[in-house]
């Protein structure tokens, strides 16, 4: 179990709840206050992003950090245990 792999995970639930609101990376970066770029590596995975960061693109989500950690925690330890 790594971090980075979790981190990849949490991206992806960032960028299937930003698709399931339409919204695209720039428009999100907008609500966010964060740039576009940024979003972007946050949900490849190639970006931790902080706590702070978190809650502002949770915020923009119109969800709670914790609603999108949780999701990508059950999918993390979900394919964990297939391995």
């Amino acid at each position: 179990m790594t971090s980075n792999s979790f981190i990849a995970y949490l991206g992806r639930e960032i960028c299937n709840k930003r698709l399931t609101l339409g919204y695209s990376q720039e428009h999100l970066g907008e609500l966010a206050g964060l740039h576009r770029t940024y979003i972007s590596d946050v949900e490849r995975g190639q970006r931790n992003a902080t706590v702070e960061t978190l809650l502002k693109i949770a915020c923009a989500l119109n969800t709670k950090p914790s609603e999108l950690l949780l999701l990508a925690e059950r999918k993390y330890f979900s394919d964990e245990s297939k391995s």
